[in-house]
């Protein structure tokens, strides 16, 4: 089975899955093949033990994940008769606040940011003024910042994101000091594009100086904090869902849930409880 699981590697990375995917299926089949061991063959009832054994671990998103990705390996093994269903979950009425990124508390990340790294600075506000994924970040090259629109080709998708005027103002300052005309704007010291791994310890660096919860800090907030923004400021669903590149309204949905408070408000304006 190890040995199916380098070719299933291979496989994903044929299909131009994104390297953070691939190592994450990879992890994830290999919990199973931990669970599993070497001795009993892979048959259905094996599998759903192993989906009662998630479940009793992880929450429900996370064991559907791993389902997911478990479900991908068994089919490219030839067991799918041993796929599992993943778990029923009702969709969210309202977002937890305790991870939720203010904008008070993104002001005080920048300000944090300028005084460490003028390239982190803009980093953050690439990522949260144009609502992109950190693996997006590559595709903002020198080019793109002169007309304000990143073209990204990521997981066989094609899209066109918007930078701000007044970022592709600050982008072009940045390229003239570092003297980068063509190519990614944001490199490691190698020359190689800023990876997740790279943004997301910095990011987290910044928490004590900027007063700002670490369970609220990492890159796909920014992502989050844009699109609550775009939403309570033009109510348009659909044309969020086109900016954000997704492909289902259901997962933009998802970055506009309430916090709930205004639903209790209501709830006790009904005066029905005496």
């Amino acid at each position: 089975m190890k040995q199916t699981l380098e070719e299933y590697e291979e496989h994903l990375r044929g299909q131009e899955r994104s390297r953070a995917t691939i190592a994450k299926y990879r992890h994830d089949v290999g919990v199973f093949l931990n669970w599993q061991g070497g001795e009993a063959a892979v048959t259905k009832e094996r599998v759903i033990a192993y989906k009662q054994w998630l479940v009793q671990r992880y929450a429900p998103a996370s064991v559907n994940s791993m389902l997911a990705a478990l479900n991908g390996f068994l089919q490219f093994s030839g067991l799918e008769g041993c796929r599992v269903k993943a778990l029923k979950i009702q969709r969210p009425l309202f977002r937890p606040t305790e991870r939720e990124l203010s904008r008070a508390e993104y002001l005080r990340l920048l300000d944090a940011a300028k005084e460490k790294s003028t390239a982190l600075w803009l980093v953050l506000q690439t990522l949260c003024g144009a609502g992109l994924r950190v693996s997006e970040l590559r595709f903002v090259t020198a080019e793109c910042m002169h007309t304000g629109r990143v073209q990204i080709a990521c997981k066989g998708k094609r899209r066109v994101a918007l930078l701000p005027k007044a970022l592709c103002r600050k982008l072009q300052r940045y390229a003239q000091a570092k003297r980068r005309y063509t190519g990614p704007l944001f490199v490691t010291a190698g020359g190689a594009p800023l990876d997740r791994s790279h943004i997301w310890a910095a990011m987290k660096r910044l928490c004590r100086r900027a007063r700002v919860a670490p369970e609220k800090v990492f890159p796909h907030n920014l992502r989050h904090l844009f699109a609550r923004t775009y939403y309570n400021s033009s109510k348009d669903l659909l044309r969020l869902a086109d900016l954000l590149g997704h492909s289902s309204i259901d997962t933009t949905r998802i970055y506009t849930l309430s916090d709930g408070k205004r639903e209790f408000r209501q709830i006790e304006r009904l005066c029905l409880v005496q």
